[in-house]
Order: C-alpha cells, then sequence, then structure tokens
C-alpha cells in the first residue's frame, strides 16, 4: 500500500532528478567510473520500517559517511577523556583533506575531516591491522542490520593514490597525535572508507543512531546512548565540512556526507534519512543528496530546532481521592471519613517523556499544595521516558513531602522512574511502588481513614450471623439459613469463581479480601472492585440465571458463606418470608454497591 510518506519521498525524488549539477568524485579512479546519475532515497524510522525510493539497493562505497562510526567506536575504545587528547570538536571552515592542525591545540579539529578521521582509525583498539580493520566492518554491520562487505577494487584504487592523505598521517605522527606506525593507521582508513552500503543500509545505520545506538530491527546495540549524542553533536557541527552551516541553518539534522555520493542525516529519536547520488558539489557533498534533505526536511518538518509546542506540564490530570474513590466497598462510617477528608489525598496522572520541563512544573505545581495533604499518588503509567535530572527532582520532592509529614507513592508497572523495589514500612521516604492505579488510592483511602476515622472500621472477621445479608433476620430465619450454609476457604491468590462460569450460589464474605477482575482481550488483568468482610457477590448470576462477567480471586487468605444456588431456589417453597428478607437485603446493598462504583468511576479511568 502507498503511504503518505511513500507519496513524499516520490515527490522530492521527482523534483531533485533533473539537476544534473556537480560532477563525480575523479581524485579516486575507481570513483570516476561510477554511473553518475544514480539516485536513491531512503527514510528508517526508529521502529526500523524502511520508506525508500529509486536506487536505494545500489551498493557503493561509504567513504568519510564512515567517519562518525569510526569515531563512535573509538571513543568505546578508549574513553571520551582520552580521544579528546587527540581530537579536538570545533568546525574547521576548511576542505575534509587540508593538511592542517590547529594552531593552539596542535590537534586535529574534528573527527570529521580527514585528519581526525585518520586519527581515529588509529585508536581503533586490536591486536594486528587485520584485527582492528574486522572490528571496524562488524561495528558498521551492527549499525546496518546486516554483513556488509569490503570493496577491494576501490580500496586498492585508493591505496594507489592517497597520497595526501599520507601526508596528513606523517604530519599527525610528527606531533605526536599517532603514536604508532602512520602507514598502518592510513591504510586502515583507506578500507575503512572502501565497505560497501547501499542508501537502505545507510539510512538503517542513521536509525541506528536516531534509536540511541540500538539497530531498531535486530536490537542490537551498536553504541552505548552517551556516545552516540556525543557523535551526534560532532555531526552537527562538522559533518558536512565547510558547508556545515548552511546545512544546519536550512536542513537541521546531525548528518554526514561522503564522496561516494552518499549523505546520511539523523533526527534523534525519529528516523535516519540516506541519499545516494554521486555528483559532489565543491564542497564535496552530493548535489542531489543535499537538495533532498532539504526538501524532505521542509515538508516532514524535521529541523531539529523546529517547536511543534511550547514546552508544556507533564500532568495529564489530578484529583482527590474523595472524588475518585477506590473500587474496595466501604461501609458506611468509612465513607463518612472518605468524604471528609478525602481531599486530604491526591492522585497525580502524569505521561509523555519526563524530562526537565515537563518534570519541573509537576514537581512545582505538587511540592507548592498546602500543608494539609497525607497521602500522594503519582501515576506515571503513561510516561514514556524519565531523564535524569527528572528522577533526581521527584526523589527530591518524595523527601521534601515525606519531611512535611505526607506519604508518596508511586503506580509505576514498568520501573519508568527507576525504583525497582516497594518498601512496606510506612515511614520509608522512597514510599511505596504499585502495579496499578486503584491499589495505590486505596493505599491511600487506608492511611486517611487511620489517621481520620473515628468511628468502627470495617471489621476482619465476622460470624455469618452478623452479615448485613443475614443480620436482619429473626433468630428462626436464620437457624433456617444457617442449616444451608457452607463455610468454604480460600488461599491467597486462589481463584473463587472464573468468568463464564453459571451461577455458583450466593457468597458471603467473613473474613479477608477478594476482588473482582476483567482480563482484556490484550491479555492485561484490570480490578474492578474489592470485597470486604460485610459484602457479597454471586447474586447477580443467581438472580439473573446468567453467567459471570468477571472473575473473582482471592487478595488474602479468605473465608466466605456460602448458599447454593439450589437451597437458595428452595426457599421459595419452603421459607418464602426468609427469601423475601434476603432479597431486599441484597437490593439494599445492591444498589450500595452501584453508588460506590458510579464514585469509583472518578476520572473515567476503567482501567485502573
Amino acid at each position: 500500500m502507498t503511504t503518505v510518506v511513500d507519496q513524499i519521498l516520490k515527490h522530492v525524488f521527482d523534483a531533485c532528478q533533473g539537476d544534473k549539477s556537480g560532477s563525480v568524485a575523479d581524485y579516486i579512479p575507481e570513483l570516476a567510473d561510477v554511473t553518475p546519475d544514480g539516485f536513491g532515497i531512503a527514510l528508517a524510522t526508529s521502529d526500523g520500517y524502511v520508506y525508500q525510493v529509486g536506487d536505494t539497493a545500489v551498493p557503493f562505497t561509504i567513504q568519510s559517511i564512515s567517519k562518525p562510526f569510526t569515531y563512535g567506536l573509538a571513543l568505546a575504545d578508549r574513553g571520551e577523556i582520552a580521544v579528546a587528547q587527540k581530537i579536538d570538536i570545533e568546525p574547521s571552515g576548511e576542505p575534509f583533506n587540508e593538511i592542517s592542525l590547529d594552531p593552539i591545540t596542535e590537534r586535529p579539529r574534528n573527527p570529521m575531516i580527514n585528519a581526525g578521521a585518520i586519527t581515529s582509525a588509529s585508536l581503533v583498539a586490536g591486536p594486528s591491522p587485520e584485527a582492528r580493520f574486522e572490528r571496524i566492518r562488524r561495528a558498521y554491520s551492527r549499525y546496518a542490520g546486516r554483513e556488509l562487505t569490503f570493496n577491494t577494487a576501490v580500496y586498492e584504487s585508493e591505496a594507489r593514490t592517497g597520497n595526501r592523505n599520507r601526508a596528513i598521517g606523517y604530519m599527525l605522527r610528527s606531533f605526536d597525535i599517532i603514536e604508532s606506525d602512520p602507514d598502518a593507521a592510513v591504510d586502515l582508513y583507506f578500507r575503512q572508507c572502501s565497505i560497501d552500503v547501499t542508501a537502505a543500509d545507510l539510512a538503517m545505520m542513521a536509525a541506528t543512531m536516531a534509536n540511541n545506538g540500538s539497530n531498531p530491527r535486530t536490537r542490537e546495540r551498536a553504541l552505548a546512548p552517551a556516545l552516540v549524542e556525543r557523535v551526534l553533536s560532532v555531526m552537527t557541527t562538522c559533518g558536512m565540512y565547510d558547508g556545515a552551516g548552511d546545512w544546519v541553518a536550512r536542513v537541521g539534522m546531525p548528518a554526514k556526507s561522503g564522496v561516494g555520493g552518499g549523505v546520511l542525516a539523523v533526527l534523534p529519536g525519529q528516523m535516519g534519512i540516506a541519499v545516494y547520488s554521486p555528483r559532489l558539489d565543491q564542497h564535496g557533498n552530493s548535489v542531489r543528496g543535499v537538495a533532498a534533505c532539504r526538501e524532505l526536511s521542509k515538508k516532514l518538518e524535521l529541523h531539529f530546532l523546529h517547536v511543534t509546542r511550547a514546552a508544556r506540564s507533564a500532568i495529564r490530570g489530578k484529583y482527590t481521592v474523595g472524588e475518585a474513590p477506590s473500587r474496595k466497598r466501604r461501609g458506611d462510617v468509612e465513607q463518612a471519613a472518605l468524604a471528609q477528608f478525602g481531599a486530604r489525598a491526591r492522585v497525580y496522572e502524569l505521561h509523555g517523556d519526563l524530562l526537565f520541563s515537563g518534570a519541573e512544573t509537576a514537581v512545582r505545581e505538587i511540592g507548592n499544595l498546602d500543608e494539609e495533604l497525607d497521602a500522594l499518588v503519582i501515576d506515571v503509567r503513561g510516561v514514556d521516558e524519565v531523564s535524569e535530572i527528572a528522577r533526581t527532582m521527584f526523589d527530591s520532592l518524595r523527601s521534601h513531602l515525606a519531611a512535611r509529614g505526607c506519604r508518596a507513592s508511586l503506580v509505576d508497572p514498568r520501573a519508568v522512574m527507576g525504583q525497582t523495589t516497594s518498601s512496606i514500612d510506612p515511614d520509608a521516604v522512597a514510599g511505596r511502588v504499585f502495579g496499578d492505579l486503584g491499589a495505590a488510592i486505596q493505599w491511600a483511602e487506608e492511611l486517611l481513614l487511620d489517621r481520620y476515622c473515628v468511628g468502627p472500621r470495617q471489621p476482619e472477621v465476622i460470624e455469618p450471623q452478623q452479615h448485613p445479608v443475614l443480620s436482619g433476620l429473626t433468630e428462626q430465619q436464620y437457624a433456617r439459613v444457617a442449616s444451608v450454609l457452607t463455610i468454604r476457604r480460600y488461599a491467597r491468590g486462589e481463584v473463587v469463581v472464573e468468568s463464564g462460569q453459571p451461577a455458583a450460589g450466593l457468597f458471603l464474605v467473613l473474613a479477608g479480601q477478594v476482588s473482582s477482575t476483567f482480563t482484556s482481550p490484550g491479555g492485561s488483568r484490570h480490578r474492578i472492585s474489592t470485597l470486604s468482610p460485610g459484602m457479597s457477590f454471586g447474586e447477580m448470576p443467581l438472580l439473573a440465571h446468567t453467567r459471570f462477567i468477571l472473575d473473582f480471586c482471592a487478595d488474602t487468605p479468605l473465608s466466605v458463606a456460602v448458599i447454593s444456588v439450589h437451597d437458595f431456589e428452595s426457599l421459595t417453597a419452603n421459607a418464602p418470608e426468609v427469601k423475601l428478607q434476603l432479597l431486599t437485603s441484597l437490593a439494599t446493598g445492591a444498589y450500595m454497591q452501584m453508588n460506590t462504583a458510579i464514585k469509583s468511576l472518578g476520572q473515567f479511568d476503567v482501567g485502573r
């Protein structure tokens, strides 16, 4: 199926194809023989999908596009400090093959010009020249997601005519930038430039950079994220040689060109772009490659300084537990306490990437809440990426709140905030970590009830005759029901009733807790309600003669009293006044349960 992206690529391809200006590189004889009008554009997304048009499968040598990848390998082998002692990272303003060093530092000005690239090659670790080249080839292959091959003909052609690069190598040796044989370093550089790629390969290599150094198809790590940041920074300012300023202004992406006709551009976090067209301009950049990237940047709004919207808060929603209570059914006394004090516990739902700006506004708002706050729930299920500074800011916020007597918890099933364990110590500053919002809100409610509920709390254990469904019966009526009651016990985690099961009787909770849950088509399990002593379930299938639509599972060791379907139906003939009283109690309880359920919808987050 042709997509909008395919159509845009084809439009850009057609718009640039007629430009026949520029000429192929002729200082390397083998490159002078290529077809000058080959042209292909490839765009690879950060999840590995490749859009392409034109000659994207035509192999050509990578040439200077190899420089950022070897620089990354040198950084990984030697470390940033050691490499910085050999290569600067400033734009040169000179042609890529200039025989010069910075007059002050006496180092190559950056790794994207030949002097810096030859130095990068000399820093690649390995016991022999062959081993070092194989490490380079394997590294490039990890970026591309396939095994790349060596073009012997181009290498030999470049080795025969590369005297200018040899001069650069000896200059580097004379200044002790290269500390070993300069011929070996220059030869390794010739070899890395002679690896064959296609435009589709380069797009995937760029997408790997965009994906923080991890190949989006193979998931193989090519470079550490911190080093990717370093390499892309240098590509931004130096990748297009003495045309870098115009490139940044008009295209606005880290990029690298090569005299083989390739151009590679990276939009971090989003995509990689590659263009193949051998005709070069006066800077040694592909004419149609630069033009195509300009058009794509404009049409797809890819400039890295293009702001789609002002920085905004990461807060998606905020409410109190009084406004959106948990789905645990509670008695009148507890409900009254939560209605009075529910504003002292708040929930903040965050979303998007939690970087400095979004984190700052959220932390500032939460930190400026009034002093009358006892519990805070921070829900980060909607957060994608979290920066280290954001984690630090939220850790500090929780410490600040703890000092004020406010307990904070996270809803963070994927541990995006970096907290992989949950403390059960109520005084721990780190607080609790929950996998779902409902459990966190219930935790906040329990904290409020422990502090402010002055009436009788929901009992932990009751006798059958104390259950609200049975407590209205006379002694004689209760004796009739007690004769058909069965006491059942379940272990924590044990399923009591499964969805789809026919009516199984009336279940009266005597001790422990049981939750009703719903499993979505995707396999996620969502809690609907939590029942405690004095509550019941199973009445709807029992009365309507339908099947269960929810699963019921014991959250703790559970005891229930059960009236079977047969015994309940038999009351119609044998004790109609008892059944009428039970139905009255069940109707009253059903109304209260519906009222609680409507309140618990709160922000309509049915997937809590």
